[in-house]
């Protein structure tokens, strides 16, 4: 079967075009969901839709569909990504995944490649989490209650309800959002990898067998505030020498609990009092930890209860902490892995399987259905900022291998 090619002129204008959007003086985009500057990117978006004639649709959570060979019978399979960002974000992180199933979709009908299943390209809604945790696509696999959209609230207390009705939107639609699980064949999310391994390998395509989940502690150790100078080292109960123990213990209960893909991180300490002469009577952090298999981040989670429940008893301190956040690790379809591999064979291109330890849409849409991803390297690593870059030449491959995907997904 000869391989499909995209237009790769076009899609790298729609890139350029795209990142003018939401660029403030620093470089870095600010399209957080729901701003101004994500309202001008989805009116952007369902513009180029449009001029594409493809058939637009806007779901009740406000993902914006393009389609292909829509009857509404057969199940779809379905592309894409997200176009809202982080404060300060680069240009490629969700936006790629966008505009190259966009692409693919225009370059499917200008060919006039017969379809076995219809296509959709989608722009999954707060994907980065200003108001939750992937709302467009837990709104599409029916993760979403009144509850839920009711109680959402970004980090400044604005309410997702608020924010969606200054733009005429209505939150509680995204319950009607829900697909049905036999309303679609397959998705797959071409993304930036947002790491180095790629890069550092000189590889051009990853492809993606699992995605990790997570939990997210809030924790804290309680001691005792007092004189910095008065109070000899054996007799403080000080709370974060038991943060500083703990972070040098990471390693270890990684080793002795966790898998080659397990990670832990404390990204944020605050200290109480917090003065340079007082001995921190309370110590308060963050605990992240991440894997790609269930029963690894369960006995993790053990593992680091019984560590801070020892290093508390030690040190004569409190310890108590809350989950802020959970996320089952997924693994990807063996039949789209395999696909994406064979096409990489038959291609040339340099390729490895790999896992993915940041969260996607793919994570939540693989509750339905099956569900892949392919990754393209990013330049040093580097994403959520200004920086991020990935080389002209291997969006063009992981487009084509986009393409060349979907035909096999979804062609006659």
């Amino acid at each position: 079967m000869p391989h499909l090619s995209i237009d790769f002129q076009r899609l790298k204008q729609d890139i350029v075009d795209l990142s003018s959007i939401g660029r403030r003086e620093n470089q870095g985009l600010y399209r957080m969901a729901f701003s101004a500057a994500d309202i001008q990117a989805r009116q952007w978006l369902q513009q180029r839709i449009e001029d594409a004639g493809l058939q637009l649709y806007v779901d009740g959570a406000a993902n914006i569909h393009a389609r292909l060979g829509w009857d509404g019978e057969r199940p779809s399979v379905m592309t894409g990504s997200h176009l809202d960002t982080v404060p300060g974000a680069g240009h490629l992180d969700g936006a790629l995944g966008v505009l190259t199933g966009l692409e693919c979709l225009r370059c499917m009908q200008e060919q006039q490649i017969a379809l076995r299943f219809p296509l959709e390209s989608v722009a999954f809604t707060d994907e980065e989490g200003r108001f939750g945790d992937m709302i467009g696509s837990q709104a599409i696999c029916g993760q979403l209650t009144p509850e839920s959209l009711h109680s959402a609230r970004d980090l400044a207390g604005v309410r997702l309800i608020d924010a969606m009705a200054e733009y005429g939107l209505d939150a509680m639609d995204a319950l009607h959002a829900q697909r049905r699980p036999d309303s679609l064949h397959a998705f797959i999310e071409l993304h930036i990898e947002q790491g180095p391994v790629l890069d550092r390998q000189q590889l051009h395509i990853g492809i993606v067998d699992a995605i990790a989940g997570l939990f997210k502690w809030q924790a804290r150790f309680i001691g005792e505030a007092n004189h910095a100078g008065t109070t000899p080292m054996t007799m403080r109960r000080d709370a974060f020498q038991a943060v500083a123990e703990l972070s040098g213990e990471i390693p270890r209960i990684l080793e002795e609990n966790g898998s080659i893909r397990s990670v832990a991180t404390i990204g944020r300490v605050e200290l109480s009092p917090g003065a340079a002469n007082v001995v921190p009577g309370r110590a308060e952090f963050s605990l992240e930890v991440r894997d790609t298999d269930p029963l690894v981040l369960e006995a993790l989670a053990n593992a680091f209860r019984r560590a801070m429940s020892a290093i508390a008893r030690r040190r004569d301190l409190m310890f108590e902490f809350e989950v802020l956040g959970e996320l089952t690790p997924r693994k990807c379809d063996p039949g789209i892995v395999d696909t994406v591999a064979s096409l990489c064979r038959e291609m040339g291109i340099n390729s490895t399987h790999m896992h993915s330890g940041a969260a996607h849409d793919t994570q939540i849409m693989s509750t339905i259905t099956r569900a892949g991803m392919i990754f393209v390297p990013s330049k040093d690593g580097r994403s959520h900022s200004a920086s991020e870059w990935t080389a002209w030449e291997d969006i063009e491959l992981g487009a084509n291998v986009l393409l060349n995907t979907l035909n096999r997904l979804a062609g006659a």
